[in-house]
Parts: structure tokens; sequence; C-alpha cells
């Protein structure tokens, strides 16, 4: 009896101390970090990129967080003649929703990213990069304790400009525009609260 006493006070506990995560004057910590490498068995040639962007946030109302992100990717096609390269800035300023109670939470984060850069061939620039877009990402938080969240979520609706500005003058403009929700291929993540 005094076993089950004492597993049922801890799990109030921490029912209570997941519930004041995400109040008005807390703070959030986290970040992505990314690695991706790709090669096509007998064809000379790979893909690979990199990227850390860590973030912080503040609660300025009770289960709303705005915060920023800022970091640096790289990426490089090698398609066995040529080496293509691009190094990035970023930055990524967002708010973010809460809804729920308890240890699970719903949220949704509306965050604009933004990365300047330059592209070379081999040691050759070729010229200078610049993205912007807007990105609404659904996902839910799961809080084990008062200072960790647990996240999953898709990269949901999303829209990008990208222009790669040669040195030549020449401009290429991309636009795109997407719905991302594979639940087959969720972002998972981990913050800290304080």
């Amino acid at each position: 009896m005094k076993k089950l006493f004492l597993t049922l006070s801890a799990a109030v506990a921490l029912t209570f101390a997941a519930q004041a995560q995400t109040e008005k004057g807390k703070t959030i910590l986290g970040g992505t970090v990314s690695y991706d490498y790709s090669n096509v068995k007998d064809v000379d040639g790979s893909v690979q990129s990199f990227s850390i962007i860590p973030s912080v946030g503040v609660f300025v109302n009770d289960n709303v967080a705005v915060g920023l992100g800022i970091g640096y990717a790289w990426g490089q096609e090698d398609n066995g003649t040529n080496k293509t390269k691009i190094g990035e800035f970023s930055a990524a300023p967002y708010a973010r929703l809460y809804k729920g109670d308890g240890n699970f939470k719903f949220f949704g984060q509306l965050s604009v990213p933004m990365g300047w850069g330059n592209s070379k061939v081999d040691d050759t620039k070729l010229g200078s990069s610049e993205r912007y877009g807007v990105e609404l990402a659904p996902g839910f938080a799961f809080f084990p304790t008062n200072k960790i969240g647990i996240e999953f979520s898709v990269r949901g609706l999303y829209y990008q400009n990208s222009t790669l500005k040669s040195e030549g003058g020449d401009n290429v403009s991309t636009n795109s525009f997407g719905l991302d929700a594979s639940s087959f291929a969720p972002r998972i993540g981990l913050q800290f609260y304080f």
C-alpha cells in the first residue's frame, strides 16, 4: 500500500510540474542538427549536407512562445567530375502556440526561415544565394520531466523563394510551395524548458 501511495504521489507531482513548463516568463532551448548523405550504386557522385541551428525562445504569455534560431548549413554535390558546394548562414524567427494540459500538449509553430550564402564549383565562386520562406508546422510535445520536452512534428505547410545571384549578373529564382504532413518522416526533437 505504501508503494502504491508513493507511486501515485510521484505521478501527480510529475503532472503538475509538467503543466508549469509553458507559463509566461519561461525559456525554451533547443535546435536542430542534421546530416544527410546519398550515393547511387554504380554511379559516380554523391550528395551530402549538414546543418546546425540552435534556437532559444521566451514564453511571452501562457502557452505562447517567440524565439529565434541561428545557425549554419553546408551542402555538397559531387558528380564525379566537379564538386558544387553551398555554405549558408541561416536564421529562423518563430512563434509557437501550445494547447492541452498535463504531460502532452499539441503545438503549432509559425516560422520564417531565411538564409544567405555562397555557391562554388570546386574552388571557383559561382555566386551568392538568398533564401526566404514561411512554414506552419504542427506537432505535439511529451513532457517526461518539468525541464525536458520530447517533440514530434511534421513540416506542414510551407513556401520558399530561393535566388542564386551568379558572378556574371544572371539570377536564377526558384519558388517552392507544399504541404508535407508525412507521418512516416516526422521531425523528432528535444527541448529544454527553464
